[in-house]
């Protein structure tokens, strides 16, 4: 695999140390601490009650699920789970923010020291250690009103679930950032506890980066990257930012400890504000909610319903279908696509499948822009199209044809095969009194190719192809023709 170039390669006596604070949003029914919806919708203010709403004297209820999918999580990332956890409130004042602080954890989170695997370009593993996992609640939104010079809050967002999974900056470069994120995505996604989707906000990355020269022991002062909202801006951001450290610590000055946003149309980070200590906040116990135990009979009851997890799927689609590193993290990286080959592969394992999949099939769902469920041209339907070229029913092109024409009406293979008239002519014989009148009908080329003419051999490929209508078995004719231009 190739190793992606780095803004850091032209900084030699200099390395990074990024961290990560990610914000997984849970798919629960109902929110964190009240009932009302944690459905999507584009109604502002219709998600809310006097509890998410922050109304004075009313008492939060901590949802069950929310504790079972932090459960899911740390067993996950293999972290300890506290046996007792409690909820804090972090003070800060922001107008979509209606309590004044928000309900969070602090200094016993349900999860501590986890990891996650990534895989490193050059097919390496690394395991990113996690500091810990906490449950807390989202605030609202603002939604500004441009040239109105207006600014309004929707509070549907106010008490949607969230964890936040923070690392420790092991992370030593851009490459290993996205690796950290793709893994971490595909592990809330595989576990059923978040959607992952990075554009709706469901996943959302704070980047917490610092330079230092190298043999330093002393990790540089770090600025905070805020809510980035695609694997692509982490990364130019990222790259950006590393650049933007050392070139200001090289030319005598010092770098501030802030928070920056990415600015996505001058491709710049630009300050947002000075980084709060924890202090600032003003964290202390909330007093409405009693502290949390969690048995190993609970745990256990988690456990026993984990799902296969992507690094156990990457090692078993090698393992069990004989898939390269490369076509397994294809696959691993998008769970329906997965799903998808491995009911294919039980119908047709041969090598045909993966490729099919990863050339044909990902290309017209991109095009098209759905997913593998919404594809007409089901497993069965492509494990039977392979079938058919495999044996000789149908050629490459034919193939290619009926695919298309499934992925449009739905039709079984063998219904558009016939409606079309692309079963291949198979028959030796027939192909054979073909060839013979081809080479009849053109003895000066004949003669030309037993001269030494050799790339006159694909005009007598045409031509028969060309004769039968593009039904002919290639492997056949090219046969036959070796055969009589001797």
């Amino acid at each position: 695999m190739t190793r992606t170039t780095s803004i850091l390669d032209q900084y030699p006596d200099y390395e990074i140390n990024i961290g990560m604070e990610v914000h997984v949003q849970l798919t629960t029914k109902s929110k964190i601490f009240c009932t009302c919806s944690n459905a999507k919708t584009d109604k502002p203010n219709t998600n809310i009650c006097q509890i998410c709403a922050g109304h004075p004297g009313v008492l939060p209820v901590l949802n069950k699920q929310v504790v079972e999918k932090a459960i899911f999580a740390g067993l996950a990332t293999q972290s300890s789970i506290s046996s007792k956890t409690d909820f804090a409130r972090k003070h800060y004042f922001y107008p979509d923010l209606p309590k004044g602080f928000q309900t969070t954890q602090s200094t016993r989170p349900i999860c501590t020291e986890g990891l996650v695997r990534i895989r490193l370009e050059n097919n390496q593993e690394k395991d990113v250690r996690l500091i810990r996992i906490h449950m807390e609640e989202d605030a609202g939104k603002n939604i500004h009103a441009g040239d109105q010079n207006e600014s309004f809050v929707d509070l549907n967002r106010a008490g949607t679930p969230l964890l936040e999974i923070v690392s420790y900056p092991d992370i030593a470069s851009t490459a290993e950032a996205k690796a950290y994120l793709k893994s971490l995505r595909n592990i809330v996604v595989y576990l059923g506890i978040c959607t992952g989707n990075m554009e709706d906000g469901n996943l959302r990355a704070d980047t917490n980066i610092s330079v230092r020269k190298k043999g330093s022991k002393q990790l540089g002062t770090r600025c905070e990257l805020k809510n980035i909202n695609s694997f692509k801006f982490i990364g130019d951001a990222i790259e950006f930012e590393i650049e933007r450290q050392i070139e200001l610590i090289k030319s005598g000055g010092t770098v501030k400890q802030e928070t920056r946003l990415w600015d996505t149309k001058a491709k710049q980070t630009v300050p947002m504000r000075s980084k709060e200590e924890a202090a600032d906040y003003r964290y202390f116990t909330e007093p409405d909610l009693p502290i949390l135990k969690i048995d190993q009979i609970w745990i256990e009851r988690v456990r026993a319903r984990m799902p296969e997890l992507p690094n156990q799927k990457y090692t078993r689609l090698m393992n069990e279908f004989s898939l390269s590193s490369y076509e397994a993290d294809i696959l691993v990286n998008d769970r329906q696509l997965a799903q998808y080959y491995e009911q294919t592969a039980k119908i047709n394992s041969s090598k045909q499948t993966i490729n099919w999949i990863l050339r044909d099939v990902m290309s017209y769902l991109k095009a098209h822009k759905m997913s593998p469920a919404q594809c007409k041209v089901t497993p069965t339907k492509l494990a039977q199209i392979i079938s058919m070229l495999e044996e000789g029913t149908i050629n490459s092109h034919a193939a290619k044809t009926i695919f298309e024409t499934i992925a449009e009406t739905g039709q079984t293979p063998e219904t558009v095969m016939n409606e079309k008239g692309l079963k291949q002519i198979g028959s030796t014989e027939d192909l054979e009194k073909i060839v013979i009148a081809i080479l009849k009908e053109h003895p000066d080329m004949v003669q030309a190719y037993k001269e030494g003419k050799d790339k006159l051999f694909g005009f007598f490929v045409g031509q028969a192809m060309q004769k039968t209508q593009g039904k002919g078995s290639p492997q056949i004719i090219q046969a036959l023709l070796k055969k009589h231009l001797v």
